[in-house]
């Protein structure tokens, strides 16, 4: 076989039709060659060397086959920077691979050609011709390119440029490798049976609603009476053709909805419901329908306000029931809240062999996240509290809180703070522990933590020098991964109860130590 399409992994580089002599393999590609036209011969390539001496390989016969002498056609003819040979390649890259697969085409031209290249190229020669489909200069007799530009002088430009591009593409950096495109499955995607190539579901809404038309026809003029009325059985498929179209909206107008509220952003929308309370999550889906007649945006703001109300009817519930135990404050509203917990948590009733203690960790229930009706109870001193003090003299931003029902009070033009005030870290205890009462006296190394991480040992059962080990460890990983850290990293590396790391973890990530990664 006397040609060799060179096909290359990388675009735009020196690919294309490499021709070969058959008997000694030199290449013939930028020379005269000979080629033989018998049918059992097919492309079967010679060398002048080899031609002259009568060399033969194969079933090559050179005293009765035929043959053509092939001239190498680098000169230009309808542009001045193609040759004769390049459009022939550009053609018969077109016929191979077809139109618009420009990159394909450029590999088969080969000489360093882009895909914007040749696709300008071939618009402005062949599309943008005023003789379409033909080029401008297609007139054989047409010969003023040939004359303006020699062989030789086009040769030598088409060398400079290919030499040129060459050592660019070695200047170049290194591309990267062609990542293999997510198929259009529904494997391919978090929501099962969800195409996202196709915008496609694998079973659509009213999934047989083709049935009733895939089988219908429908031919030129048929079923037209001479005054332009329809018969019975036109109209009927008519009727059929209006049900389906309906159905199709009906299809199209659900599909809207989940594009338009993210409704297929499947792991961000449960992350965002774990952050939630159980009240808050049956709150919400409850108010699910109405999505279907309102926007994104409305429809957000409805549920953030459900949630402010819900939130805000919690908060009046506790202050109601501080008032009735005669509470006056809230910092001491706080502190009957926590002992009212640890309460609960001694109220548990115990096995027999629960009683006694097995360095075997108990496995606890997890805990519902906060509510954001803690933060309508802050013992800070409210907003509206501090401009009753003095009306004239603004807030100080440093001490003012910040909450949604305090803003509610933030009238004449006041703005609002740089940013909130850290609230108390309020530690979960242990299931069926009571916390520990430590001391200087019992518990060496107290006086090197603060108030907040000495309750911490006190619920989580810590002495201060193992807690420090540990908060020691999570800080050196947290620099080595620039600040932030995983909580399932965190467990690997403290060889501790789960549930006491991730209260620690949780600790440090509401001090600002480390960043929840």
């Amino acid at each position: 076989m006397g040609v060799i399409r060179k096909k290359t992994a990388s675009r735009g580089t020196e690919a294309g039709t490499k021709f070969h002599c058959d008997v000694c393999s030199v290449d013939v590609t930028s020379t005269v060659r000979i080629s033989c036209a018998h049918p059992n011969c097919h492309e079967y390539d010679l060398c002048v060397p080899c031609f002259a001496a009568g060399e033969s390989s194969k079933n090559h016969d050179p005293a009765t086959h035929p043959f053509q002498v092939i001239e190498q056609n680098s000169v230009p003819i309808f542009q001045p920077d193609w040759g004769a040979d390049e459009e022939l390649l550009l053609l018969e890259g077109a016929e191979i691979y077809g139109l618009g697969s420009w990159a394909d085409i450029a590999d088969h031209i080969g000489g360093y050609r882009t895909k914007d290249e040749v696709r300008d190229h071939y618009i402005d020669t062949y599309i943008n011709s005023k003789h379409f489909p033909l080029p401008d200069r297609a007139d054989p007799e047409d010969k003023s390119l040939q004359e303006a530009i020699s062989k030789e002088e086009f040769q030598a430009r088409k060398k400079r440029r290919i030499e040129e591009r060459k050592e660019a593409a070695k200047a170049a950096p290194p591309t990267t490798p062609k990542q293999k495109p997510t198929a259009s499955v529904p494997a391919c995607h978090e929501v099962q049976g969800y195409m996202p190539g196709r915008l496609e579901f694998e079973t659509e809404f009213l999934n047989d609603a083709e049935e009733a038309v895939q089988h219908m026809t429908f031919e030129p003029g048929a079923g037209i009476g001479p005054n332009g009325e329809m018969d019975a059985e036109t109209e009927l498929k008519m009727t059929v053709v209006d049900i389906y179209n309906s159905r199709l909206t009906a299809r199209t107008e659900r599909k809207k909805i989940l594009f338009e509220h993210n409704l297929l952003d499947y792991r961000k929308n449960i992350a965002l419901e774990k952050k939630r309370t159980k009240e808050e999550r049956e709150l919400l889906h409850k108010a699910k329908p109405l999505a279907r007649m309102m926007n994104h945006k409305d429809f957000d703001d409805l549920n953030k306000g459900l949630e402010y109300e819900h939130n805000l009817r919690l908060a009046i519930a506790q202050l109601q029931e501080w008032r009735q135990m005669g509470i006056g404050d809230l910092k001491a509203g706080e502190k009957y809240e926590q002992e009212k917990q640890q309460r609960a948590q001694r109220m548990v009733p115990q096995g027999s062999f629960d009683r006694f203690a097995t360095p075997r960790p108990k496995q606890t229930q997890v805990a519902e996240p906060p509510s954001a009706a803690i933060q309508l109870t802050t013992p800070e001193l409210p907003l509206r509290l501090q401009k009753a003090a003095n009306p004239h003299k603004p807030p100080d931003p440093a001490n003012m809180p910040m909450n949604d029902f305090d803003l509610m009070f933030a009238t004449n033009g006041d703005a609002a703070p740089a940013a909130p005030v850290k609230s108390k870290y309020v530690v979960q205890p242990l299931s069926g522990v009571p916390a520990w009462k430590l001391d200087s006296d019992r518990a060496a190394d107290l006086h090197l933590l603060s108030p907040e991480e000495v309750e911490v040992c006190s619920v989580l059962h810590l002495m201060p020098k193992p807690y420090l080990v540990i908060k020691e460890t999570l800080l050196k990983e947290a620099m080595k991964q620039g600040g932030s850290l995983k909580k399932k990293d965190a467990r690997a590396i403290c060889k501790i109860e789960g549930t006491k790391t991730s209260r620690i973890f949780d600790f440090m990530v509401h001090s600002g130590w480390i960043n929840k990664a």
